[in-house]
């Protein structure tokens, strides 16, 4: 039970770090908190662990926090600022893969000893990266899609839960199907991709569901400077 005592703290450090960001940084913190999961994401999925006697990923609680960003921002500052984030991530993960791969190519000194575990991590990255971007470009834009319908239908202040919940678990289940496939397909059993896909889901959707209190509580956060730009000040 230990891995799932410790899940359950590591979200709600995850959730923490991004109010955090956000209550200092404001939207420009929403961005910088969408780079850097998006990378964190695709370096913790190489990790498998075992919960409740299946097999999982690591990875699923930051890549939520993307989707619990990206609904922030439409919520708060439009549906065309979310798509711009959007591809802000998007941006972000082929930046680094692009400059990993470049740095694995340089030949080590005979002294250097983390060329292997580099190798390891960002060797594997490209098909990581090819099913991330795939899944994350198509999920995420589905997502601001479906939250700014899903606004004008429940437009109501106390309806978020609506809009942020209805849009990410129907986002996130495409994601799933399709980084799953491209990623995991051929790489593992039959029975354990089924494992890693069914849980992989799981996690996202129990994810989106606690992290309902934290988007309430991020929206309540005020950014004067913020105010002062829209009015043209």
């Amino acid at each position: 039970m230990f891995n799932f005592y410790f899940g359950v703290a590591f979200a709600l450090v995850n959730f923490i770090l991004f109010l955090t960001c956000y209550k200092w940084f404001g939207r420009m913190g929403l961005f910088a908190w969408i780079a850097a999961a998006t990378i964190l994401a695709n370096l913790q999925v190489v990790k498998t662990i075992e919960m409740f006697g299946l097999v999982m990923t690591l990875g699923n609680v930051i890549y939520g926090t993307i989707y619990l960003a990206t609904d922030l921002i439409n919520e708060k500052y439009g549906e065309k600022e979310a798509k711009k984030a959007v591809w802000f991530g998007f941006f972000t993960l082929i930046m680094t893969t692009i400059i990993m791969q470049m740095v694995l190519v340089f030949q080590p000194h005979e002294s250097d000893i983390f060329q292997p575990h580099l190798e390891a991590i960002f060797g594997f990255m490209p098909r990581l990266v090819i099913g991330s971007l795939a899944a994350y470009l198509i999920s995420q834009y589905l997502d601001v899609k479906l939250f700014a319908k899903l606004k004008k239908k429940f437009s109501r202040p106390d309806q978020l839960w609506i809009r942020n919940n209805g849009s990410t678990m129907v986002s996130q289940l495409i994601d799933t199907v399709i980084f799953c496939t491209i990623a995991f397909a051929g790489v593992f059993s039959w029975d354990v991709w089924i494992q890693i896909f069914f849980t992989t889901y799981v996690i996202k959707f129990v994810v989106s569901a606690a992290s309902t209190p934290f988007i309430y509580i991020a929206r309540s956060f005020n950014h004067p400077e913020e105010d002062l730009q829209k009015l043209g000040v």
